[in-house]
Order: structure tokens, then sequence, then C-alpha cells
């Protein structure tokens, strides 16, 4: 009862375009890796408010990232997976529990400078043979759970950090969708405890959970027909893109 109460306040024309917003945030988000957590709240905002956007991405997070997964689970890197999560699971919940933790001005622009120059140094790094080790891999999940724990959008530094531990391609897609449906599960119980979780957030989060295994395996049609290069490519234009949409909204605050 309480659930479809919660559809009772969404009209067609919000379930529409929340619905089309989230076929295009999962085919964006299964060949780059990111963009529901950009995306959505382009259309969410207006119509659920700024406060809901964080638990309906959480609770989304678990369709379209199970639906990645499954679509390319042979590409999983289970051992970098096991590293991420044993670094970013307790510092998440923390960042849940903080929920609006690093989401100021200051912030936005460390965090968006960072992604923007770790794509040339990355490249640099490569072309001298070098990557992050483990040791790497794991400082920056650390950082990286108290982002994704509190705010949406943080995928890119995922992204960023696999990339940099050498995944390329399908790799990257894949092991990101299994560690964020760990890290989903976490924030989505802290905020279940916090009492932010409401009927109508959940109504919004299963129109965007509707929508992503389609768009998850139109994705994976795609990338079968990328080269690693072009994928690759694609990969840092949105870290780039993703760095740059965080200084711009850090700057449009001032």
């Amino acid at each position: 009862m309480s659930l479809l109460a919660g559809f009772g306040d969404i009209s067609i024309v919000q379930i529409g375009t929340v619905a089309a917003m989230a076929l295009l945030a999962s085919l964006v988000g299964g060949v780059a890796g990111y963009g529901t957590g950009v995306l959505m709240p382009l259309v969410l905002v207006p119509i659920a408010g700024a406060e809901a956007i964080v638990p309906i991405i959480a609770i989304s997070s678990l369709f379209t990232n199970a639906s990645r997964a499954t679509a390319f689970r042979q590409a999983i890197d289970r051992q970098r997976a096991f590293v991420v999560l044993l670094c970013a699971a307790p510092t998440c919940v923390l960042g849940a529990y903080g929920f609006t933790l690093l989401t100021g001005r200051g912030a936005l622009l460390v965090i968006g400078s960072t992604l923007v120059l770790s794509v040339p140094l990355r490249r640099l790094a490569k072309r001298r043979g070098l990557v992050i080790a483990q040791r790497g891999l794991a400082f920056g999940s650390a950082l990286y759970g108290v982002l994704v724990g509190g705010t949406t959008g943080a995928g890119v530094v995922l992204l960023s950090l696999l990339m940099a531990a050498g995944l390329q391609g399908a790799a990257v897609i894949a092991t990101d969708a299994l560690i964020a449906i760990a890290l989903g599960v976490m924030k989505v119980a802290v905020f279940g405890i916090a009492g932010v979780i409401t009927p109508k957030v959940i109504a919004f989060a299963l129109i965007i959970g509707a929508m992503a295994f389609p768009g998850a395996f139109l994705a994976k049609a795609l990338v079968d027909r990328l080269s690693v290069r072009a994928h690759t490519t694609i990969l840092d234009g949105v870290v780039v893109g993703g760095g740059a949409y965080m200084i711009v909204n850090a700057l449009a605050s001032a």
C-alpha cells in the first residue's frame, strides 16, 4: 500500500521523463562505466527534490549495476574488486552516515581538478610503463569510499582508480559494477536505518531500475564492437567530463 502511495504522487509525464533519462543513463553507464549519478539528478532534482537524490540513486544503482555486472560478468577482475571493497567499505559507511560529507565547494574543486589531471598523468605513466600497485589502489579506495557513501556521481573516481590500476575495456565496467553493488547495499542499509527512504524514493528507484537491464545489454552490444583503444578513449573522456562537471558545480555554487 505504501509503495503504491509513492507512485500515486508521481505523474505520468514525470514517470516518462525519469524512465527516458534512466534508459539513456544506463546506456551511457554501460559503455563508459559512469553516468547515472550525473545524468539522473538533472531530472530528479526538479521532480523529487535534492534531499532525495542520494537515496534514490543508492537504491537504483543496485539494479543498474546488477544488470551491468550480469552483462559483463566474464570480464570481472575479482582480485582488484576485493582490494577495493576491503578498503572502501568502512569509509563508505562513514560517508553514508554523514550523507553530505565532502560535498562542499572546496571539496568539489579538489576532486574535480584531480580527475581532470588524472587522465594525462595516467597516460604519461602508461608510456613509462607505470601503474598504481595494490597499495595505491587500497589508499585511493579508502578515499573513494567516503565520497561514494555521501554523494552521487562519485563513480568516476572508481573508474579512474581501476584504469590507473591497469584495467581496461570491459574489465573496467564489470569490476566497477561488482564493487558498486556491494557498496550500494551498505548505503541503502544506512539510509534505511536513518529513515530517509520513503515510498516515493523507492518508486523513483524502481522506475530507474526497470530501465537498467535493456540499457546494459544495449551497451554491451556497443562495447563488443569497440576496440580497446576506442573504449579507453571514451572512458578517459568520461573521467575528464566528470571532473569538469564537479568543477563547474563548485564554481556555480560560489
